[in-house]
């Protein structure tokens, strides 16, 4: 038992070293912080994600943060994450041998943070105001890689994050509905991402690594307007696959389930592992996603309210003013800047 334990450890840290040489800083035995694209955009030009302007938050102000790096109950064909195939090493995906402490992972995720966005003081045309703003952090992402409500002390991490005035944005696929029903604490918002639209087309593109994933994922829908958190359906658009009448007519009803207070229509990236499994044509390009986030709309009668051509991503709300968890100078009606964004163009 004891040899392969260590054996399991060695796997993991020859994993970790994998991370660590695609920008990520690891944290104990199983998170990692990575610094995010707009980061860097909001300290050297200005220019913020379109959670900024969806939500209010303050990029140069978040922490892009995952607590399960190698550990998931999918095998998305979209996905980035390192895969068992994409490396030619095998482990339990679905089973996290690890559980830090909690207060330990938000101490060390600040701490990295800060040294990431260290480089960023002094330089030309950073604003020493929000170099400062930069080093006291008041937003977390928990997603980045792995399925975060795998982490069992996943209330516990949010509670710790709120006690230091730091926002908490937890992205998950959903599928463990007994996790979110029983958090200590909910984070401010919740994220469900989806790319397919019933169990047929779940199991061949989000492929499950666990019986009833699929159910399970309609449990936790059926769950989100129970929540005091505002909550989001994140639907990423991949060309030729779920921007049909048939994939339209299905988030439909998934709306209908989980009555969200927001639905992002976003586009695949074409990034990371997913290059081996996709192809570049089924990133779509902005104009599009907003013909999907039309369709939608009429489907479901949220209206659309904002939209981030760098990000290609259009929002959908029935709120009539968006609830906002920082102070971005930018708002659902701001113009976006014509630049690129984490895409190569905005085309």
């Amino acid at each position: 038992m004891e040899e392969r334990q260590v054996e399991e450890k060695e796997i993991y840290n020859m994993l970790n070293q994998k991370l660590v040489k695609q920008g990520y800083h690891i944290i104990g035995n199983h998170s990692s912080v990575k610094k995010c694209y707009w980061n860097h955009a909001a300290l050297v030009e200005g220019r913020f994600c379109y959670k900024g302007k969806f939500y209010g938050i303050e990029s140069h102000r978040c922490i892009q943060l995952s607590v399960t790096n190698h550990w998931c109950w999918n095998a998305c064909l979209h996905c980035w994450r390192l895969r068992p195939q994409d490396v030619g090493i095998e482990w339990n995906e679905t089973r996290m041998p690890f559980a830090d402490d909690p207060k330990e992972i938000v101490e060390k995720a600040i701490q990295e943070y800060r040294r990431i966005i260290s480089g960023y003081k002094g330089r030309p045309g950073v604003s020493p105001q929000m170099y400062k703003e930069a080093t006291m952090p008041k937003h977390v992402a928990i997603s980045l890689t792995g399925e975060a409500t795998l982490y069992p002390r996943l209330g516990e991490l949010i509670r710790e994050f709120h006690r230091r005035g730091i926002s908490t944005f937890l992205v998950t696929r959903g599928v463990r509905p007994d996790v979110l029903a029983n958090l200590e604490e909910e984070p401010n918002q919740i994220y469900i991402s989806l790319e397919s639209w019933d169990k047929e087309s779940y199991d061949y593109f989000n492929r499950p690594l666990v019986p009833r994933a699929w159910e399970l994922t309609l449990e936790t829908l059926e769950m989100l307007p129970s929540f005091s958190s505002t909550t989001v359906y994140r639907i990423t658009i991949v060309k030729g696959y779920n921007d049909n009448e048939t994939a339209l007519k299905g988030f439909a009803r998934l709306v209908d389930l989980g009555r969200p207070d927001y639905i992002e229509v976003k586009a695949y990236m074409y990034v990371g592992a997913s290059r081996g499994r996709l192809r570049l044509d089924n990133m779509p390009r902005h104009w599009e996603v907003k013909e999907v986030a039309k369709k939608l709309s009429e489907l479901t009668g949220y209206p659309i309210v904002s939209e981030s051509m760098p990000s290609r991503v259009v929002l959908l709300s029935k709120l009539e003013k968006p609830v906002r968890y920082g102070n971005a100078p930018v708002d659902w009606n701001s113009p976006d800047i014509s630049a690129p964004g984490e895409y190569e163009d905005t085309a």
